[in-house]
């Protein structure tokens, strides 16, 4: 951890704040780095696993409608509010003190028609969801890994029928993980095995892309025509996300087999 500019205490969970070489770091109850920001760009996505998530962009269009269950120091709701005016994200966060710290440190705007963050238990919320969403984003590590109510095959289905339908749920997931294969495995169940892995190259975390409607198998050259079209709208390497799809999915030599 790097120079401490913060600390509190709540509901037995500290929240650290550390900044180093110019990147701004939420910690949560231990050295490992729950959210980071560079100072000189808040609305850059510093973290690999962050910018991972953004590859189910290469299979379908912008959500107009997203949920985010965790908000840490907010750099994915900060993004979407920068670079994708088209989507509506709310987002919902457990702990107050983690929205303050977000809000005062991270540079996490006021909400707004777009951005929206509400303090409560994201499965619960998930639960009582009336109208579906085309996006869900989970993003809720704790000190001790992910919560169980937020990664049971109960409520990764529950997620699936909580989509429109050609919707998708997104998970960060740690690929070190004892439950790791666990919680892939879930997700295949829960989504009819459409669901792909993304890696991220700093160490560590997995993006799980679960889609609720077939993509028929897209070609490597449509993926990377795709990726071409979305690196001139969005700061994010998606030509280098079709070689990561390579590394942890059914493929051949001319397909994603999804």
């Amino acid at each position: 951890m790097g120079k401490r500019l913060h600390k509190s205490v709540g509901d037995e969970t500290v929240v650290d704040v550390s900044e180093k070489d110019g990147i701004r770091s939420l910690h949560l109850g231990s050295d490992a780095i729950q959210s980071s920001m560079r100072i000189k760009d808040p609305y850059e996505l510093v973290l690999g696993y962050s910018r991972c998530l953004f590859a189910f962009l290469l299979l379908r269009e912008p959500p107009r409608e997203m949920v985010m269950i965790g908000l840490g120091g907010g750099s994915i709701p900060k993004f979407i509010h920068r670079h994708i005016p088209e989507t509506r994200c709310t987002t919902i966060e457990l702990l107050p003190q983690i929205i303050a710290v977000a809000r005062s440190m991270f540079c996490l705007p006021p909400d707004d028609e777009r951005l929206k963050v509400i303090q409560g238990d994201g499965a619960a919320y998930i639960t009582n969801m009336v109208e579906p969403v085309d996006a869900i984003l989970l993003d809720a590590f704790g000190p001790n890994g992910i919560a169980e109510s937020l990664s049971t095959e109960a409520f990764f289905g529950l997620c699936h029928d909580r989509l429109t339908a050609d919707g998708v749920l997104l998970v960060n997931l740690w690929g070190s993980d004892p439950k790791f294969n666990a919680y892939v495995d879930r997700l295949s169940r829960a989504f009819d095995s459409r669901i792909l892995c993304v890696p991220a190259r700093q160490k560590g975390n997995v993006a799980a892309l679960c889609f609720k409607r077939n993509y028929h198998n897209p070609t490597w050259a449509s993926l990377t025509e795709r990726a071409t079209e979305l690196e001139q709208r969005y700061p994010l390497e998606f030509r280098e996300f079709v070689s990561d799809l390579a590394r942890m999915n059914v493929h051949n030599e001319r397909r994603l087999i999804i």
